[in-house]
């Protein structure tokens, strides 16, 4: 089958989260992906808990798809064999901190001196550029700089943590990836590769469309738990059932807003959408006491006959048990591969991605690349 990325080729240097998510997709739809490995330690993901065969699941899941070559790019020899594979490669994508390729005189200049159609995409927390340029961090450290956390969490209570990594996978593998395919778009355009730079800062700064906007437009600070979309309107919340499971309702139009009220026998309350923020507040509170008097399973029924945006709050056995969540494939088995895994949400319709194999061992791929880099070199000198 044909793929769209069949004919490229990535070095992936980077490690745990962000990096390999965006390699990943490469991966998905076609690419080769070379992971490139420090010796014996490799990608410190491999060793967490729990394991799928001697990888963990976290690993197995971001490395699908993928090759592991070993190379210690602090000896003369790892470099040049580095440098080889660098010939051969279409892309580049590493998350270390600024400075990092340069002390291994490997930087962007050197290998697009000898690549000169290298896609070169450096993954860091803050950018290439600025005064935290250098500085270490995880995600928690990003969204904290780019304003995001401190409106996380309940009016009146602490900045709360997000269950998944915003920074690392919003701002910077799903940036990283669009990048690398608009470099490629310029470099058919150009014959030239060029230097991708990801800030997970920036990228998370760039995800506060719904806030920073306004913000910009007219000074007023946003609280936490006072925001359109988190915490202000009682038609935009979480409520508690009787089970104490809960029940997320999305009823932000009119249309929907109303379908809710009467589903809930409070008609009266369809005029105050829009109420005032004492108004929301003694809303939310009667709404409470309602959800509170029936299970999450006698809420679902009940709701199924209306159309308001409201859907229950479910745990991950749940959701992949789920009818919509299977037939979008999402969590699935694949032929060959240890344990399920998380599908592929982009669906091409002509050229889709496909997970084929397992993530690599540690230098799983260590022969078959250097004779690859022989046979590369041996018609280099023919």
């Amino acid at each position: 089958m044909n793929t769209p990325l069949q004919s490229i080729r990535v070095l992936d240097l980077s490690r745990l989260l962000p990096g390999p998510y965006c390699t990943m997709y490469l991966a998905d739809f076609g690419a080769e992906v070379i992971k490139i490995e420090e010796p014996t330690v490799g990608d410190y993901a491999r060793w967490d808990e729990p394991k799928l065969g001697t990888n963990s699941a976290i690993f197995s899941s971001l490395n699908r798809n993928k090759k592991s070559v070993t190379i210690d790019l602090k000896s003369e020899e790892g470099k040049q064999i580095f440098l080889e594979l660098v010939k051969t490669a279409d892309v580049l994508v590493e998350s270390f901190r600024p400075g990092v390729m340069e002390r291994l005189g490997l930087a962007y200049e050197t290998l697009s001196s000898i690549n000169s159609k290298l896609i070169y995409c450096a993954i860091t927390g803050y950018g290439q550029t600025g005064p935290y340029a250098k500085l270490p961090g995880h995600d928690l450290n990003y969204i904290s700089y780019a304003g995001l956390l401190n409106l996380q969490g309940e009016r009146n209570q602490k900045p709360v943590p997000p269950a998944v990594q915003i920074a690392d996978i919003g701002g910077g593998s799903l940036n990283a990836v669009i990048g690398i395919l608009m470099a490629l778009q310029a470099r058919n355009l150009t014959g030239k590769g060029q230097f991708v730079d990801i800030s997970m800062m920036d990228g998370a700064i760039s995800w506060l469309q719904t806030t920073l906007p306004n913000y910009l437009a007219n000074n007023i600070l946003p609280n936490r738990g006072e925001l359109p979309l988190s915490g202000q309107k009682a038609c935009y919340e979480v409520y508690e059932t009787l089970d104490q499971r809960y029940l997320a309702v999305g009823a932000l139009e009119l249309k929907f807003w109303s379908e809710f009220c009467r589903a809930i026998e409070r008609e009266d309350l369809i005029d105050s959408l829009n109420a005032p923020q004492n108004i929301q507040d003694e809303m939310k509170t009667e709404i409470s006491k309602i959800i509170q008097g029936k299970t999450l399973v006698e809420w679902v029924e009940i709701f199924n006959h209306y159309n308001a945006c409201v859907s229950p709050v479910i745990t991950f056995d749940e959701m992949e048990n789920n009818p919509q969540i299977k037939d979008r494939q999402m969590i699935k088995d694949y032929p060959g591969l240890i344990g399920k895994q998380i599908g592929i949400p982009i669906k091409l319709s002509d050229t889709p991605g496909s997970i084929y194999s397992q993530a690599p061992k540690l230098g799983e791929h260590n022969k078959d690349i250097l004779d690859m880099l022989g046979m590369y070199v041996k018609m280099e000198k023919d």
